[in-house]
């Protein structure tokens, strides 16, 4: 066990340490500019981003009971795009600013968070109900998540010529890519999303025996169910605020941190944070060598391992 962690951890950081300097970087000041400004800051977004989704996805897995459960197949991604698209797309008519004159983060992530949690609610009640098969929660984020996207390419087709450009780029997902303002701005909602995340391990772990051996340990499970629910939303809402919508990272590296060091979620949660981080870096570093001289978005690449684990995840379910 200590092996496996100690490698996902040594893994996960040299990714981190060695995707700004790969690729090359031009000689002198520029060169010098490139690192500091553009690359260093963009992975650390990443290592940010990619910790957040996965440690939500990992933490939605356990209140769902559900291992297909995460941000971007409950809905919750869904809702807060939608959300943080009415905030950019409507915020000029309200006087707010907009693509153009620049949403604030706290006020797109706000209405991101609103979108998150008015989308997540019905499927946390789904999941709580007691009658759900376990697809039942994946038919219903996926139910809610094409009404989501149906409504939010409603809100991009009003939106003017320039605005729509940035909303198609901004919802294929993609890293900010010059300084540190939009990192400084994430950390506020990261920081203590992740902390209190971490803070319900035991409880979390608790629940892997059932809702009565839960309750009989002393926790109390609708309380750790609905403020579990509601700070992922609040991080997932961040993210998407900061990058649009990166799917798959909470499905996928729960799945690889549960395949190497199994299910306890002591060690699980904190190392998906861990391995999340480095898992996103490497996507936003494929992004950028895939093709010479172009780039990817790092939601495009995510896309492209997610769609075809959820579908090896359903098909295994249904032989199990």
């Amino acid at each position: 066990m200590k092996a496996r962690v100690a490698m996902l951890c040594v893994l996960s950081a040299a990714v981190i340490v060695a995707s700004p300097w790969a690729g090359g970087l031009p000689d002198g000041e520029l060169g010098h500019w490139v690192l500091v400004e553009l690359r260093i800051p963009r992975v650390l977004m990443a290592v940010v981003v990619g910790g957040v989704l996965s440690l939500v996805g990992a933490c939605f897995q356990t209140i769902f009971a559900n291992p297909l459960a995460a941000p971007s197949t409950v809905g919750t991604t869904a809702g807060a795009t939608l959300g943080a698209l009415m905030a950019l797309v409507l915020g000029p008519a309200l006087g707010l600013g907009g693509y153009a004159a620049g949403v604030s983060l706290p006020l797109t992530a706000l209405a991101a968070f609103a979108g998150a949690l008015v989308v997540s609610l019905p499927i946390a009640a789904v999941a709580a109900s007691g009658r759900a098969r376990v697809n039942d929660v994946l038919l219903a984020g996926v139910a809610v998540s094409l009404a989501a996207g149906a409504l939010a390419t409603g809100l991009q087709y009003t939106a003017d010529q320039a605005a729509l450009q940035t909303a198609v780029l901004w919802s294929l997902g993609h890293l900010p890519q010059v300084g540190y303002r939009d990192l400084l701005m994430l950390l506020p909602f990261a920081v203590p999303v992740c902390a209190f995340l971490l803070l319900q391990t035991r409880a979390l772990n608790a629940l892997l025996g059932g809702e009565q051996r839960a309750f009989s340990q002393g926790v109390d499970v609708p309380r750790v169910r609905a403020l579990t629910l509601g700070m992922g939303a609040l991080g997932v809402a961040a993210c998407v605020a900061v990058c649009g919508p990166i799917a798959f990272v909470g499905l996928v590296v729960p799945h690889i941190v549960r395949l190497a060091l199994g299910p306890n979620r002591r060690v699980m949660l904190p190392m998906s944070l861990v391995t999340g981080a480095g898992f996103l870096a490497a996507c936003d570093l494929g992004g950028r060598l895939i093709l010479p001289g172009r780039e990817l978005p790092v939601g495009v690449i995510t896309a492209a391992l997610g769609a075809p684990t959820l579908v090896w995840l359903i098909v295994r379910g249904s032989r199990a």
